[in-house]
């Protein structure tokens, strides 16, 4: 660790995470109740402080030092609490670990990191014990059980990092290869914590989660909670049976989910008899909030705000924006928070309003970058931005509609087009049934190697044809230029995922591009 940053943490402990999260709460509301633990544990600000403190100098005896590199491979969700934090105020680096990653996965990613220290809990215990005979490089393996055991003094460690100090490595869920490690520091982790700045509260709000805090689920989920001094609910099972008795008991009244939490909780009439008149905030992000499901929301939870949000692990929770009310339209995320930024650049790198081009998002909340991949980090990090692959558009007001990943957008006449726009539009021909839509470059080399060729396979209803001609003259007249179709091809069927139970899923649009490019004329030089 640099020695400026411990003379800066020296002189001013509030740019320590943990310090700032916690510690600061507990000197200024010490008999205030800062965490419950499934109901059976609770503790106030300066109970968990002195906790947090007693796992940080256990931690030290062991070892643990600034700017050392510790693996935590954590699942219960008190531990992850008790240890992230411990590990902030000694200024050690946490690689937090996903406890559901395959064994391989897990053993190579904490070799990438460096660590030289594992941690874990009693739940992945054999795991550890999978992967310790490949990791030479790791020589202390701590059992956090002998933490708690530990009569460490509950005093303040000496803080041993700050600011732009390395806090931890979070982990993306790339689709290939390993996950990224995004480095995230103090500073940008406290960004991160002041999410409650925009979104109302009071002295007495509660917020309740569950297992899924260790990662990136920590800073912008747990950490935000004990900033803003709320009491911080945690519980192991957040599904919807344990969801309905947890809300009324401790009266949560503060919550982050995903938009199919709330499908399948009002699916059935367990929810009838269960009083969750606490709920006040629902923050919902990660997929489509539709029409339907919000006036479902509504009508059980009348007196809740319903809120959309934005970001990445690269930059958490840059857009918000309350969607029940009508200030932010339905289907779109919200405006940047304080402090943060997002624009809409085109494929020169040029900000555009109303148009489809690439999210761009900044603040102190952004990442360092990613750990040991300087290519990787050089590809999103463009000056004070984060450009990570999403397409969206912003409004002159500033709201912003994420639309999908640039990968699965088709570049044509210098804008991006979703494949789903000329798939709606195919399938509103009669004869119709299915449509995929992909791009492929519309030159060999040159300036314009990034224009694409637009292919679109359909499949015919059950008893009609296609005609590739006649269905190219009909999307002429529904779609403008850049959007219709180069080349039709008329198939028996669409690639798709399979489901769990063995039906179709998501469209596999990559094999629709894989399977029918080569059977396209070679592209002309520009």
């Amino acid at each position: 660790m640099p020695s400026s940053a411990v003379s800066s943490s020296a002189a001013s402990p509030y740019g320590n995470y943990a310090y700032a999260v916690l510690t600061a709460n507990a000197l200024r509301t010490p008999d205030k109740v800062a965490l419950t633990y499934c109901g059976k544990r609770s503790f106030t600000y300066d109970e968990l402080n002195r906790l947090v403190n007693r796992r940080a100098n256990a931690l030290a005896a062991a070892g643990v030092r600034p700017g050392q590199r510790v693996a935590a491979l954590l699942n219960e969700t008190l531990k992850v609490a008790e240890v992230y934090l411990a590990q902030a105020k000694l200024g050690a680096v946490t690689a937090a670990l996903n406890p559901y990653w395959p064994v391989e996965t897990l053993r190579a990613v904490v070799e990438h990191s460096g660590a030289d220290t594992f941690l874990y809990d009693a739940t992945v215990e054999e795991v550890a014990g999978q992967i310790r005979p490949g990791l030479p490089g790791v020589t202390t393996w701590i059992d956090v059980a002998d933490l708690s055991e530990s009569e460490s003094s509950d005093a303040e460690p000496p803080v041993g990092g700050a600011g732009d100090d390395p806090l931890a490595l979070y982990y993306t869920s790339g689709t290939t290869g390993l996950p990224k490690a995004v480095i995230h520091t103090h500073a940008s982790s406290l960004a991160t914590a002041q999410i409650w700045l925009d979104v109302p509260r009071s002295p007495d709000s509660v917020f309740g989660t569950g297992a899924i805090i260790w990662g990136i689920g920590f800073p912008a989920i747990v950490g935000p909670a004990l900033y803003a001094g709320m009491r911080l609910v945690l519980e192991q099972d957040w599904g919807p049976a344990n969801f309905l008795r947890v809300v009324p008991r401790e009266r949560v009244s503060h919550v982050s989910q995903i938009p199919s939490f709330y499908a399948a909780l009002l699916g059935s009439d367990d929810h009838a008899s269960a009083d969750l008149s606490p709920l006040r905030v629902i923050m919902l992000g990660g997929e489509p909030l539709t029409g339907s499901l919000l006036g479902r929301i509504k009508e059980r939870l009348p007196d809740a705000g319903v809120y959309s949000y934005y970001g990445q692990t690269e930059a958490p929770y840059t857009c918000v924006g309350r969607v029940d009310d009508g200030s932010t339209p339905l289907g779109s995320s919200g405006r940047a928070r304080t402090g943060c930024a997002v624009r809409i650049t085109d494929p020169s790198g040029n900000r555009v309003v109303g148009q489809v081009g690439e999210i761009n998002l900044a603040g102190p909340h952004r990442m360092a970058g990613y750990d040991r991949l300087p290519d990787k980090t050089a590809e999103v990090l463009r000056g004070d931005w984060y450009v990570g692959g999403d397409l969206g558009t912003l409004s002159e007001d500033g709201v912003l509609n994420v639309l999908g990943r640039r990968e699965d957008s088709i570049l044509k006449g210098g804008q991006w087009t979703q494949p789903s726009v000329i798939e709606e539009a195919a399938t509103a021909v009669e004869d119709v049934a299915e449509a995929g839509a992909v791009g492929v470059p519309a030159h060999v080399e040159g300036e314009d190697a990034v224009e694409q060729r637009v292919i679109l396979a359909v499949v015919s209803r059950s008893g009609h044809s296609v005609d590739p001609a006649k269905l190219a003259l009909a999307l002429a007249e529904s779609l403008p230029e850049r959007q219709r179709p180069d080349h039709i091809v008329v198939t028996e069927e669409l690639p798709h995922f399979q489901d769990a139970s063995g039906g179709p899923g998501k469209l596999l649009r990559r094999e629709i591009r894989d399977r029918y490019a080569p059977l396209l004329p070679p592209p002309p030089s520009p």
